[in-house]
């Protein structure tokens, strides 16, 4: 085979073929042909994120179209690290089931397929990242509005902490001193039967979410069961009705 002749006649097929400006230029002639071919991928849009490209850089050797020819990937757009190493390993299993035949335009063609299929590729990997990362800040800004879940000993470390700053248990401590009858309001806030009957539901429920804000305004409800001085509640009876 006249190797020489095999690569004069691919080159000027190559010029016919890519003959527009800018699709293949010659390197050089000596001492043996080396040019390039710029490709990409269907959706590739220049400067921007969209789409593949680079340029296939071939130079022949002294036996080609015998043994294989040499490859560089060049001026390379939107390539993630292993996209070049990952294509020339592609080009060398090409070279080798087309060796004895002239193979560039081939090899050019599976350059641009490969660049589709991974650009593909990519595209549904940035897909799932965003999806990802969406979901992500979708349940963080759910767990704003959850409240925080408790348990029996968390609750009664809050609640020890909400009658402290209340002043409940000072409160309790006066009345029980000077004897003084406690309201209905400050009775409900200072009955520990009421806070067991919490740590019952906890206990035989579901963790629950406590909501402070919902005691910060106890101190507008009027529960004195003191406004009726004739009230009895141990005189009730039938004929009341």
């Amino acid at each position: 085979m006249d190797y020489a002749e095999e690569q004069n006649n691919e080159v000027q097929a190559l010029e016919y073929i890519y003959s527009g400006e800018g699709e293949l230029e010659v390197i050089s002639v000596e001492p043996f042909y080396k040019f390039a071919i710029p490709i990409k991928s269907e959706e590739y849009e220049p400067e921007s994120n969209n789409g593949l490209s680079c340029r296939l850089e071939f130079t022949y050797t002294p036996k080609y179209p015998e043994e294989p020819l040499i490859i560089s990937v060049e001026d390379k757009e939107n390539f993630d690290d292993e996209d070049e190493e990952q294509l020339k390993a592609y080009l060398a299993e090409q070279m080798e089931e087309n060796l004895g035949i002239v193979m560039v335009f081939t090899l050019v063609s599976a350059a641009q397929e490969w660049l589709n299929v991974q650009w593909d590729k990519i595209k549904l990997n940035r897909e799932e990242n965003a999806a990802k990362k969406l979901k992500e800040e979708e349940e963080a800004e759910q767990k704003r509005f959850e409240g925080t879940r408790v348990s029996v000993e968390t609750f009664l470390s809050w609640k020890e902490k909400f009658d402290e700053e209340m002043g409940y248990k000072k409160l309790k401590e006066i009345a029980e001193k000077e004897g003084k009858k406690l309201t209905g309001r400050e009775l409900f806030m200072t009955d520990k039967t009421l806070a067991q009957s919490d740590l019952k539901f906890l206990e035989d429920g579901d963790p629950v979410k406590v909501d402070e804000s919902l005691f910060q305004n106890l101190g507008d409800l009027d529960l004195d069961d003191e406004d009726d001085p004739d009230f009895d509640p141990n005189n009730l009876s039938d004929d009341s009705a």
